[in-house]
């Protein structure tokens, strides 16, 4: 094999992977061209104005997100039924996981903590233990609980569950270490570092978890496998899924999460390749050149975007990948899991929080050296955000649209609909693309309680997601306007993970502006284009709705009550792995 024309793991063809690239580019720039020329049409009906030209440039600066989902997804459908090695294709590495081969290499198993809930956190790394030694090859991991809790009494509680578990654990008490650092320099990402410059060099490699994550020991020993078969793999990425869930709102938005990830995440694999991406967390990393290549750099001047790289996974992929190790993901669910915020509010603050992190790329895009697939990771990463305040504003923009085209005897109505219904076609695929993967694999829905079961979630998550849309992607222009200004700021910080109710009050202090948001577009189109505001409403209602709809899907009754129908319910709910049925509580457990 001639490795000068093969990844630098030699695990594929560079140029295969070339040729992949330049088709996917193909696609998407000659379908972004087309929709941004239907667009021009529909606008130009009338002549062009100063609203017309806004609205075009934003319809531009949010459009390419839709494209690449859009071909992503039917990429990925298509390795999943349409071609016979479709995983192979994906992920050739992947074999070397079903191998039998003993695990030879030292592994850290690492939990980033800040003023976290150290009992559910110490629950997930014990369940996590357990697993592993259920497989034979736990005395190759040792277990490291790395902490940078600010308050007293929680830092407290951290040590007294440390010790309790290393307690229960006898002999293995050895391979479990705590540390808490006085200098939260870095956020998570320093906290890493500060692990791998002390304990780096008595491992090869390192899993790093957050304090909602869980995995399987077999999951995890068969992605060590992987690593160990591939020594220039340097960092190789899970696909993490949402564990089962009594919070109305994180049931829902995990369904869809699920859906919308595993056709995307398949189809954006066969032509990422080897510049893959790195989530943080639930991911194997090679300790070496991670330690000696992937630095973070402190970026000039002060907040918002100065300082500490807030969302740093990205940037640790793209210097891996510099360093000339490759970043892939395994895109198949198999034991790897996570949380998802319990309430909209706690949805929106994680959201703003990765707003700010991806927005800080624009500080690092001259990084010398990097590839040219690295770059456009972070690129895109930051347009998954400046789409965001421009489809904001065109929508902002419809009365003043609506008056000025109100005598216009020519308006193109079939291209305008037309526009309208490719654009929702685009923007949902990943979603029906996982919905139709479901459907047409031989037990797919009965995985999901059944195929009306499955369908009533589906239906169910898209009108959640178009009324949770809005009321996130308007908090999110805000809080952008205000970085601008230098207004906005999020810190690092533990996290609410348990579900709760919202009170009415709180959701107003919360919502209220896209509530007033609302007013306005609903009662301006209701005077001028009571049609318009007709079709606007999968992407305005949610401004409407914000203050109930945050109350609704945050109360613990209305969880219960979908529990108990198992509406919106994953395949963990009706088959409930080990890993997972260790958290419930003794007395859910007996139920």
């Amino acid at each position: 094999m001639d490795l000068t024309h093969q990844t630098p793991a030699g695990i594929q063809s560079a140029g295969a992977l070339s040729r992949r690239r330049a088709l996917v580019a193909a696609l998407n720039v000659s379908t972004y061209l087309g929709m941004m020329a239907l667009m021009a049409h529909v606008l130009g009906a009338g002549g062009w104005t100063v609203t017309d030209i806004v609205i075009f440039v934003c319809f531009g600066v949010g459009l390419p997100w839709s494209v690449l989902g859009f071909w992503n997804a039917l990429i990925g459908l298509w390795l999943l039924h349409g071609a016979r090695d479709g995983m192979e294709q994906v992920a050739p590495f992947a074999n070397a996981g079903d191998s039998r081969e003993s695990i030879r290499v030292r592994t850290a198993v690492l939990m980033t903590l800040r003023n976290e809930d150290p009992a559910r956190a110490f629950a997930r790394l014990a369940a996590v233990k357990r697993s592993i030694d259920a497989t034979g090859e736990g005395a190759r991991y040792s277990y490291f609980v790395l902490s940078d809790t600010s308050i007293a009494a929680v830092a407290a509680a951290e040590e007294e569950a440390t010790a309790a578990w290393k307690r229960s654990e006898g002999a293995d008490a050895a391979r479990i270490l705590y540390r808490r650092r006085a200098d939260n320099a870095g956020y998570k990402a320093g906290n890493v570092r500060d692990f791998c410059e002390r304990w780096g060099r008595d491992f090869e490699l390192m899993l790093p978890l957050d304090a909602d994550s869980l995995m399987s020991g077999e999951a995890i020993v068969r992605l060590t496998r992987m690593m160990q078969a591939w020594p220039k793999l340097g960092i190789l990425q899970s696909l993490v899924v949402g564990m089962p869930s009594s919070s109305a709102f994180a049931r829902i938005f995990q369904f869809g999460m699920r859906h919308g990830m595993r056709s995307y995440t398949m189809g954006s694999a066969w032509w990422i390749g080897d510049c893959g991406p790195f989530w943080g967390h639930n991911a194997m990393v090679r300790i070496a050149p991670f330690r000696d290549e992937c630095h973070l750099p402190v970026l000039p001047g002060g907040p918002p975007l100065g300082g500490a790289v807030m969302s740093h996974d990205q940037v640790e992929a793209t210097l891996m990948r510099r360093a000339g190790y490759e970043v892939r993901v395994l895109p198949e669910e198999n034991g790897s899991w996570e949380e998802n915020p319990p309430t909209i509010l706690e949805f929106a603050r994680r959201d703003l929080r990765w707003c700010q992190g991806n927005l800080q790329y624009l500080k690092l895009l001259d990084i010398p050296g990097l590839r040219f697939m690295s770059r456009f990771q972070l690129v895109w990463a930051i347009l998954m955000f400046l789409g965001v305040p421009a489809f904001t504003i065109m929508i902002a923009l419809a009365p003043v649209k609506a008056i000025e085209d109100r005598n216009l005897a020519d308006f193109p109505a079939g291209a305008a609909m037309a526009l309208y219904g490719l654009f929702f076609l685009m923007y949902l695929m990943p979603k029906l693309a996982g919905f139709l993967d479901i459907l047409i694999s031989g037990d797919g829905a009965k995985r999901y309680g059944g195929v009306p079961r499955f369908l009533a979630g589906a239906a169910t998550e898209l009108v959640f997601s178009f009324l949770q849309g809005a009321i996130s992607t308007f908090r999110t222009t805000l809080f952008m306007i205000g970085l601008a200004f230098g207004r906005s700021s999020i810190s690092w910080g533990g996290q609410a993970r348990d579900a709760h109710g919202i009170s009415f009050r709180t959701a107003l202090e919360g919502l209220w502006p896209q509530l007033l948001f609302g007013v306005y577009v609903f009662g301006t189109l209701s005077v001028l284009s009571p049609a318009l505001l007709l079709w606007s409403l999968p992407l305005t209602l949610g401004y409407l709705l914000a203050i109930p709809f945050a109350v609704a899907t945050a109360s613990p009754a209305l969880g219960r009550k979908l529990e108990a129908m198992k509406l919106c319910a994953i395949p963990e709910e009706f088959a409930t792995p080990d890993e997972v049925l260790a958290l419930r509580p003794a007395a859910a457990q007996a139920a």
